[in-house]
């Protein structure tokens, strides 16, 4: 055969597509990734002990003859009390604790560090390197702090269930509205309020993840992100500013009591999924419309 009718190699005429399983692989790759930091577990250690500690003072001041609840002031339902008569209440009365302050600010470690946190350690570049894109590398850092939202919740939730139930007797369930529920569909219920706590945190963990694409600095986004937070439940809580309370984020946080009514009450915790949503939407497509445009120098 002559060089001429040699056969040649097919040119390159695109580039090659995408294989799924490659973006699985980055998705698992960033979960697992936050999960198995220092700094989770430590933020998961903290939450954790938040319903050891409300069961054990509420152990102590009914062992001492009170009643197990302190004055009723709170914006939300006085779980609290119930907690003697059945200690699966101290799984909501946790979650109520934890949700306004502890839980928010975790993810807004988490967020906050997700794309700051790589530039800053140098190692932003290095992961575009690898044919994901910019995009799908958003979307899996977004995942990642989703499912720390979700595990952290259903592990105050499920630390609050050990102590309660170690603590304090179980049985049937009385709800909010008066009902009393078995102990099987109490238990459904309080899984159903650990996912609607982590669905409330969606919109600020899209937040957290916008703030993280404006910086170079881990340890700034982080604050900014924890920053904002305090600044819009400061805002939520005065009364002059009520016209604009319906559209920040923590404003129907507490909405998941409802789950605990009979027949469970939707329209808070519906206003409360479309406002998460909303400010998913926004501030993931900020953040998406910053990281694509960004130039990485670190």
């Amino acid at each position: 055969m002559s060089q001429a009718e040699a056969p040649t190699a097919p040119e390159n005429t695109g580039p090659r597509p995408r294989n799924p399983l490659w973006t699985l692989g980055i998705l698992r790759s960033e979960i697992t990734t936050t999960l198995r930091r220092h700094r989770t577990y430590a933020l998961l250690a903290v939450l954790a002990a938040v319903p050891v500690l409300i069961g054990i003072a509420v152990r102590i001041e009914t062992g001492g003859g009170g009643s197990g609840g302190g004055p009723g002031g709170g914006g939300g339902p006085a779980f609290l009390t119930q907690v003697t008569n059945n200690g699966l209440f101290l799984v909501f009365a946790a979650l109520a604790a934890t949700l306004p302050v502890f839980l928010p600010m975790a993810v807004g470690v988490v967020a906050g560090d997700a794309i700051a946190g790589e530039a800053s350690a140098g190692t932003l570049r290095y992961l575009l390197v690898a044919p994901a894109g910019r995009t799908r590398l958003l979307l899996a850092k977004y995942a990642s702090v989703l499912t720390f939202c979700l595990v952290a919740t259903f592990v105050v939730a499920a630390s609050a269930l050990a102590v309660g139930a170690l603590l304090f007797p179980v049985g049937e369930v009385t709800t909010i509205s008066g009902t009393r529920i078995t102990f099987g569909e109490g238990l459904v219920r309080a899984g159903l309020t650990a996912a609607a706590v982590a669905a409330s945190l969606v919109g600020f963990a899209a937040l957290g993840l916008f703030v993280s694409t404006l910086t170079n600095s881990g340890i700034g986004a982080m604050a900014a992100t924890v920053g904002l937070l305090i600044t819009v439940q400061i805002l939520d809580s005065i009364p002059q500013l009520s016209g604009i309370h319906p559209y920040l984020f923590p404003h129907y946080w507490m909405s998941f009591a409802d789950v605990l009514r009979e027949p469970v009450h939707w329209e808070e915790l519906s206003r409360n999924f479309q406002l998460q949503g909303l400010y998913a939407a926004v501030f993931g497509s900020a953040a998406w419309a910053r990281f694509t445009s960004k130039d990485i120098t670190a």
